[in-house]
């Protein structure tokens, strides 16, 4: 018994940390297995248990189609980002040009500009084109690079030692070879974590896609899906509640293989500045 104590006194601070994460999720999903008139209500033990949640959320909205456009503006976008931020983190990181440090304090500057401010003019730009309604908007922009990854594989490339370049270099090989060859197995947490950070972004993103692709429900996404439960008098909490369900299952089960290589790349890119 005394053990026992000693052990919940010890942890105290964690176990109160945990409980505060878990509650919320344990509440998400009794409330999914609810029915509409209990969801939400003093009773927060199901009275009935209503797996037929579940199957309702899929029959009350193109869930399928949803989930497809997410995936293909996740993956789309990470993917793209990944091709332009990488090889400018590597030019930040390994070599030496005029303007380089004043490209990085740009860099910063443009990671605390609120996306508000750009709204509008972006939006007119992608009407003008005739692209709002699609996922085109959302994920071409990535080509040109993400200031926060960008940044965050900066830092990462800078743990890399210089002399396995300088190997490389001796070697005959050209900066972009280097890149290649040399940086990119040794760059791999790094990668893996701007490369969740982005995903689950993009995944979670809800301001783009209603500005985006609201008139369009073809081509929503599974944030705009979750709200298209809501209607003007009435909100079935358990069908948003198991939706929400739903959502959260294919990124914890991502973060749950790759959280060795997001918790290396987040901790190396915080050792050399």
């Amino acid at each position: 018994m005394n053990r026992w104590l000693l052990w919940t006194a010890r942890y105290s601070l964690a176990i109160a940390l945990c409980v505060m994460f878990v509650a919320p999720v344990a509440f998400l999903l009794l409330t999914s297995l609810m029915t509409d008139s209990q969801a939400l209500t003093a009773s927060y033990w199901p009275h009935q248990w209503r797996f037929a949640n579940y199957a309702d959320v899929f029959s009350k909205t193109p869930l399928p189609r949803y989930l497809l456009n997410t995936v293909i503006y996740a993956v789309a976008a990470t993917g793209f980002m990944l091709l332009s931020s990488v090889p400018a983190a590597y030019a930040l990181a390994k070599l030496r040009w005029r303007g380089q440090n004043a490209y990085l304090v740009v860099i910063v500057c443009m990671m605390m500009i609120p996306p508000q401010v750009t709204t509008v003019p972006l939006y007119l730009m992608w009407a003008n084109v005739g692209l709002t309604g699609t996922l085109v908007p959302l994920v071409l922009p990535m080509l040109l690079g993400d200031a926060f990854s960008i940044f965050l594989l900066r830092q990462f490339l800078l743990t890399i030692p210089g002399e396995y370049l300088d190997a490389a270099r001796v070697d005959g090989c050209g900066e972009w070879r280097t890149l290649l060859r040399v940086v990119l197995p040794m760059a791999r947490p790094g990668i893996a974590a701007a490369a969740l950070f982005q995903f689950f972004y993009a995944w979670n993103d809800y301001y783009g896609p209603l500005l985006y692709t609201s008139e369009n429900e073809h081509n929503w996404t599974l944030s705009l899906g979750l709200a298209s439960f809501k209607t003007l008098h009435h909100v079935q909490w358990n069908l948003v509640s198991a939706a929400t369900i739903l959502t959260m299952v294919p990124v914890v089960v991502l973060f749950f293989f790759a959280q060795r290589a997001f918790v290396q790349g987040v901790t190396l890119t915080g050792v050399k500045g």
